[in-house]
């Protein structure tokens, strides 16, 4: 499998943290993580194929391809055990994974959760992808987060836009169909599960039921949050994670 030589950032010192970002969204989403990380850990975000720097690999594009260009990035710079933030690396190769993140993500769907997805990738099809995401906004933030900063919402909308469509619909595509709950239980490395109380696609039952499943996790739902919370509360999602990768081996606080 070719993987592709992605566009990434890296700051910091410390045990290595790769951040991965969502479906049509940029390296820069992880930037007050990594400014707040980067005193105690490497860190290194990265745009997916398709996405931002990166070059537009042809479509469609599937999860091994994704798991390929992390391994080859990781290889590149040369670090032996990486955490995470992302689910597929991990189960691809275990032996590489120190702590894996799962922020709003979702497993354990039902049959009316699918068919939901599958409503909207259809209408994106249908009538575009731009009709629809700008439907899609009162999902991914609060009423008050979009009174407030219309720049961000609208910057968010702007990388949707500038995404190649048929990228974007590849990798929705993945998301709407990945099912990780056949084999969450071979996740052993200790994981954080983190989504806002209000996410309506990746919610708390779906995140509980990830938590069940995982044999060393941590379970985070942050209140009055929607999907898009590195967006909108950075604040808020950082100290979580940044407790739960100090509390790993090796990473300790204020280690340069």
């Amino acid at each position: 499998m070719t993987a592709i030589d992605v566009s990434y950032q890296i700051a910091g010192n410390g045990p290595p943290v790769y951040m991965i970002h969502g479906i049509g969204s940029r390296k820069t989403t992880w930037d007050a993580m990594e400014h707040e990380l980067k005193a105690h850990f490497t860190c290194i975000s990265y745009d997916l194929r398709g996405h931002g720097d990166s070059p537009v690999a042809t479509t469609p594009y599937t999860l091994e391809q994704m798991v390929a260009d992390l391994e080859a990035l990781r290889g590149r710079l040369g670090h032996e055990q990486i955490h995470v933030i992302g689910p597929a690396y991990a189960r691809a190769y275990p032996h590489r994974i120190l702590s894996l993140g799962l922020l709003s993500t979702a497993a354990g769907r039902t049959e009316a959760d699918r068919e939901k997805l599958k409503a909207v990738g259809d209408a994106m099809q249908e009538k575009g992808i731009m009709p629809i995401i700008t439907t899609l906004v009162e999902r991914w933030y609060t009423d008050d987060f979009i009174s407030r900063r219309p720049d961000l919402v609208e910057m968010r909308i702007r990388q949707v836009a500038d995404t190649p469509g048929d990228v974007f619909l590849s990798v929705f595509d993945l998301y709407a169909t990945t099912e990780m709950a056949p084999w969450l239980n071979e996740i052993t490395c200790p994981c954080l599960v983190l989504t806002g109380a209000l996410d309506g696609g990746c919610n708390p039952r779906l995140n509980r039921f990830i938590d069940r499943q995982l044999a060393n996790s941590t379970l985070v739902i942050v209140a009055g949050l929607k999907h898009s919370i590195l967006v909108e509360a950075p604040q808020r999602i950082i100290p979580p994670v940044k407790t739960f990768l100090l509390q790993q081996p090796g990473c300790r606080p204020g280690q340069k």
